[in-house]
């Protein structure tokens, strides 16, 4: 790969977009989450049963999680300007591949969570946060995958 200053497959230029669109993503989910989650009383963080009959915050992590990581790879290669690999089958293997990631990683993590903690519950404004949290990382993650596998490299 040559590398130039304004080289956009520069890795620090591409981690220092995906740190921002982390931050962006964090904060507009954590909003939209404290409208959802407003007067709402304790909540727990996961439970013992697949279908709690109760939402949960790792439960509420995981679509949004999904969700954000499959149309980000897809806003992620749309949006980027230099040369690039095709949508088709490139970046659609990314969409589902970053889909699944996601999922696979956030239901583990609920799992080994509650086999070792158990049921926790807590307030409003930490489920704002952990879901805000979970959905920067997600963000963050996702853009520098796609950005990094699609960019179209001199050789």
């Amino acid at each position: 790969m040559s590398s130039t200053r304004h080289d956009p497959a520069d890795r620090s230029q591409i981690l220092k977009g995906a740190v921002i669109s982390g931050v962006i993503n964090a904060v507009i989910n954590g909003a939209i989450q404290a409208f959802l989650l407003k007067g709402s009383g304790p909540i727990p963080l996961s439970a013992d049963a697949i279908s709690a009959g109760t939402p949960t915050v790792l439960g509420s992590a995981v679509p949004l999680a999904v969700s954000l990581a499959m149309i980000l790879t897809a806003v992620s290669h749309w949006t980027l300007k230099a040369p690039k690999k095709p949508f088709v089958p490139m970046a659609l293997w990314l969409v589902v591949k970053h889909g699944v990631l996601a999922f696979g990683a956030l239901v583990a993590a609920a799992v080994v969570w509650q086999r070792a903690i158990g049921t926790v519950e807590v307030g409003v404004a930490t489920a704002v946060v952990i879901l805000g949290v979970l959905a920067g990382l997600v963000a963050a993650a996702v853009n520098y995958m796609t950005i990094a596998a699609v960019v179209e490299h001199d050789r």
